[in-house]
């Protein structure tokens, strides 16, 4: 039976459209066609230029059937027609799926095959990897197979032989199929918000990945969201050094369509990249992972400008900043955003939402304060941190383990084609990040560790977060990483697995080693500090993220800790 209302008023045309992002860009090319939107070194777009491009775009996969019910696969880094894509794809009703760039054939051959593209965009510097993904497919299809529509995109910073390799194997340079497609087609909006708008892959570090579906109305609330949580005004200068093909760029790609700002790409990120960015082209905001903002940190003197000249607004993700790097950062002139999130959200769906209040506690507090992952988004409705055997709320008193649960408009469809996963995902009504956290007095949540990370030594909990967060605050440590290792007395105990910088010599690891444990002994619970110290590079996925799975299966084979006496 329907609620009750004052009124039996009906929906209509003129007082109900579904939600979409791509309304940003007509807008946008409207109130400012001749600002700059995109730009790729020497190569500059207005806004007027990237609708007339996007449409073209959609024109020309619509004169091919492509639309909805089909999927695109984009296998670039960030250049002008991966953005494009965002807008050009959904324009013509179908799905974009942004491929990480970073993956290996086998992985790329799962995806394309898994979601039927049925177009493949690939950048020239990364043709011959689509090449390989597709003859796995057709090696394992045979006569079954059936080869999508292949366009190269050309970049004139990279060398032009691949470009003609790919042109001479029958694909279309991606210019000129735009030269196919009317820069004033005529395109449609979703009737339906809950259409799918793009799929993504979970990094899949332990199983095969699963393939994530957002709709419309997600896209369109998560880029204003975006825009209101970290308070960008119109007109903001963006730099890519978040790839697109991270959740769509964190829904910034729609979000800087609605602000009318403009793109700054990056096809490779470094630390000279970024602060020339900042220097020469009027950079205000950017969005890295921790593991790029230690590399900015950690940057030859030569690389680095100081004093900035201006506030630079950077929002980090994908893995909890440690305090000591929150802080190092806020240093050097930046003003950073906490947030958390996953695939199956947009990307980030809490932020640590700053109090003016904590200006004036000392900074080593506000550091440990910020490295909280905060409260929801203005767009998700449901946050909590909640029994993982009951599902009632963990008490507020920072201590008590739960799993981060949401729910809301800013929660994927679920994973395409696998309904087991998804009904698992959505348990109980909520969706089940498998982060397990605390939740503060004050209502922040504080993620811990990831349910499979947390290291049970004695019938303790360890979380493997809090033990990294003070194995940086060694003046030597540039990355570390801690996993469970067997323990013949207590279960299991902490390894630390170490990067030093580059100035630290570690010639004598026996006594570095025993350097940073006592550090640790004076910093922490002493079943938190870390049995084994390993000195190694830091094995990561393809977006950035430490594998855990890989250290712990390394901490496995290097046998039980004998004789433990703590």
């Amino acid at each position: 039976m329907a609620e009750r209302d004052i009124d039996d008023l009906p929906k209509n045309p003129a007082n109900f459209t579904a939600l979409t992002p791509l309304w940003f860009l007509d807008r946008a090319a409207l109130v400012h066609p001749n600002r700059p939107s995109v730009i790729h070194g020497s190569v500059r777009f207005t806004w007027a230029d990237t609708y007339r491009r996007c449409r073209r775009l959609a024109s020309a996969l619509s004169r091919r059937s492509i639309g909805p019910g089909s999927t695109v696969a984009v296998i670039a880094p960030n250049i002008p027609a991966i953005y494009e894509a965002h807008f050009g794809v959904p324009m013509a009703g179908a799905v974009v799926n942004c491929v990480n760039i970073r993956l290996n054939a086998s992985t790329i051959a799962f995806l394309l095959d898994h979601s039927s593209a049925e177009v493949v965009m690939v950048d020239q510097e990364f043709f011959t990897l689509a090449e390989e993904s597709l003859k796995i497919i057709a090696d394992k299809k045979k006569n079954a197979f059936r080869s999508p529509l292949l366009i190269v995109i050309g970049d004139q910073s990279c060398d032009p032989r691949s470009l003609q390799n790919a042109l001479s194997k029958g694909a279309i340079e991606y210019e000129k199929f735009l030269e196919t497609g009317d820069p004033e087609f005529h395109w449609k909006p979703p009737k339906d918000e809950w259409q799918s708008i793009a799929l993504g892959y979970t990094s899949g570090t332990t199983s095969s990945p699963k393939g994530v579906v957002l709709h419309h109305r997600g896209a369109y609330l998560m880029a204003l969201s975006d825009a209101l949580i970290w308070g960008m005004n119109e007109g903001a200068v963006y730099l890519w050094t978040l790839p697109m093909f991270h959740c769509n760029g964190w829904c910034y790609t729609w979000c800087l369509a609605a602000l009318c700002g403009t793109s700054i790409c990056l096809r490779q990120v470094s630390p000279k990249a970024v602060y020339s960015a900042i220097a020469n082209q009027g950079v205000t905001h950017f969005c890295a992972a921790p593991v790029v903002l230690n590399s900015i940190l950690n940057a030859p003197p030569s690389d680095i400008i100081q004093p900035l000249p201006r506030i630079v607004d950077v929002m980090t993700a994908g893995a909890a900043p440690t305090p000591s790097l929150i802080a190092a950062f806020s240093r050097l002139g930046f003003r950073i955003t906490h947030t958390y999130g996953l695939s199956e959200t947009y990307g980030p769906s809490t932020v640590c939402a700053w109090k003016p209040e904590w200006n004036q506690l000392p900074p080593e507090t506000q550091a440990s304060l910020h490295a909280r992952q905060g409260v929801r988004y203005i767009s998700l409705e449901g946050l909590d941190v909640v029994n993982q055997k009951t599902m009632e709320p963990v008490p507020a008193d920072g201590t008590t383990l739960g799993e981060i649960v949401m729910r809301g408009n800013l929660v994927m469809k679920g994973y395409l084609k696998n309904p087991k996963a998804t009904q698992e995902a959505f348990e109980h009504g909520w969706y089940h990040s498998g982060d397990i956290g605390v939740k503060h007095p004050d209502g922040y949540i504080e993620v811990k560790d990831r349910a499979k990370d947390i290291i049970i030594s004695g019938g303790e909990n360890i979380s493997s977060l809090e033990v990294e967060k003070i194995l940086h605050m060694h003046p030597s440590v540039l990355e570390a990483a801690v996993a469970a290792r067997p323990d013949e007395q207590w279960g299991e105990s902490p390894c630390a697995f170490v990067t030093v910088k580059n100035n630290i010599s570690t010639k004598d690891h026996t006594e570095l080693s025993k350097d940073i444990i006592t550090f640790c002994r004076s910093k922490m619970p002493r079943y938190w500090v870390p049995k084994s110290i390993v000195f190694t590079q830091l094995p990561k996925t393809a977006t950035g993220k430490v594998q855990k799975h890989v250290l712990r299966a390394k901490a496995k084979e290097m046998g039980p800790v004998k004789k433990s006496k703590m």
